[in-house]
């Protein structure tokens, strides 16, 4: 174990611009990075009701758009991970059609932009929608599609990631076809699906293929299993990113007076700046952490660590990244600083070229984040201005 000292840490820090202020911002202003959003989590209630009748899909528990969004909201709050999969099998029954996947990606970049974002990453696994005839390759063509048109609508940059499955065995499949179609708008593979029992390790040889392509990696790890699904992650399969990392917690130890002391896996991923997916709602739903208030998502920002907030699962959870954000805000006190740092964390950790980067950060995300400042700025002084009876 190694030992570190932060003098300075607190669990909640000191707003320089006034809890009040920062807090009440209207956080779909704040430009926004997402990098952890399955495809088939974020659907529209309404669009799944529409999309159902078109197929003649007749599983909904019920046709109605708010009573829906509500099914699937209680459904993935029941504290575990499996169970708030369920869900997932609703949604992906209606995306089997050329059609319907490009709804459902144009829709994903238009709910984007209305949130605030400026770049994101979208993730799935196309061997799930291959019920009706469609090819896999069939399957990524027509999500690149509704993504590419929804780009040029909205000016939401984005990349694809493909997954593939933990409890499956055609992992290399899946690696094969993230590398066919990279040029076209795929950036990165993924593993995801319930950890336990099913260890990153067993499907070395898809990542060992994309190693070999130099193409990018991020690995759900750590979210509903301990540090040794992190190690292999990274160890044994070369992830960039991990999806999740929660678990990390329990190799970091804060002593009394505020010191910490880290394993040898967290100095690594301290050292090496592996970037941390981090979804608070989605966390707390899954019983991944027990609270948002014990969630250690403050831990691993204030100490160091490349930290960003994601949604995971929009419908699922009922969230979006200005709710994520303004609920990172309230419950550990974040400055307007820490969010543009959490902004900017997550731009450099992108799958996309650096130059795509820089420029994202140079003309979306800096000039508003200095307009905001600005903004605080003049509030806070104005607020501190004695009254002048002069002017009354």
């Amino acid at each position: 174990m190694i030992e570190h000292r932060y003098p300075e840490f607190h669990p909640v820090a000191p707003l320089p611009l006034g809890a009040d202020l920062v807090a009440a911002l209207d956080f779909r202003r704040l430009p926004k990075i997402l990098l952890h959003e399955h495809l088939d989590g974020g659907l529209r209630p309404a669009s799944i009701i529409e999309l159902a009748k078109e197929q003649g899909y007749n599983g909904l528990p019920t046709d109605d758009a708010e009573q829906l969004a509500m099914w699937f909201h209680r459904g993935a709050q029941r504290g575990n991970l499996p169970e708030y999969l369920e869900g997932f099998a609703h949604t992906i029954a209606v995306m089997q059609t050329k059609e319907a996947l490009v709804r459902v990606a144009y829709e994903f970049l238009e709910d984007m932009a209305v949130d605030g974002v400026v770049y994101a990453e979208i993730r799935f696994a196309p061997v799930f929608h291959t019920e009706k005839g469609l090819t896999q390759d069939e399957v990524v063509e027509a999500v690149l599609e509704g993504l590419e048109r929804g780009r040029r609508d909205f000016g939401v940059e984005f990349g694809l990631i493909l997954c593939a499955m933990r409890d499956r065995t055609d992992s290399l499949e899946a690696a094969e076809l993230a590398i066919r179609w990279r040029d076209k708008g795929v950036v990165g593979f993924d593993l995801a699906g319930g950890e336990y029992g099913h260890p990153p390790k067993k499907h070395v040889d898809a990542f060992h293929a994309i190693q070999r392509a130099n193409f990018y990696i991020t690995i759900h790890a750590g979210e509903a299993f301990g540090p040794e699904s992190i190690w292999q992650a990274l160890q044994w399969c070369g992830a960039h990113r991990l999806g999740h990392g929660t678990r990390l917690r329990n190799d970091i130890e804060i002593r009394p007076d505020g010191s910490l002391k880290l394993g040898r896996l967290a100095q690594y991923i301290l050292d090496r700046r592996i970037p941390l997916e981090m979804c608070l709602s989605s966390n707390v739903h899954t019983g991944a952490c027990a609270s948002f208030e014990e969630h250690p998502f403050a831990l691993f920002h204030r100490a160091g660590f490349r930290v960003f907030l994601n949604t995971d699962d929009r419908l699922m959870s009922d969230t979006e990244m200005s709710k994520e954000l303004a609920l990172a805000t309230r419950t550990f006190g974040l400055s307007l600083v820490e969010l543009e740092k959490m902004t900017m964390n997550a731009m450099k950790s992108a799958f996309v070229p650096h130059e795509t980067r820089v420029d994202l950060i140079r003309r979306r995300l800096l000039p508003t984040y200095s307009m905001l400042f600005a903004e605080l700025t003049a509030e806070a002084f104005a607020k501190q201005l004695p009254r002048n009876p002069h002017l009354s």
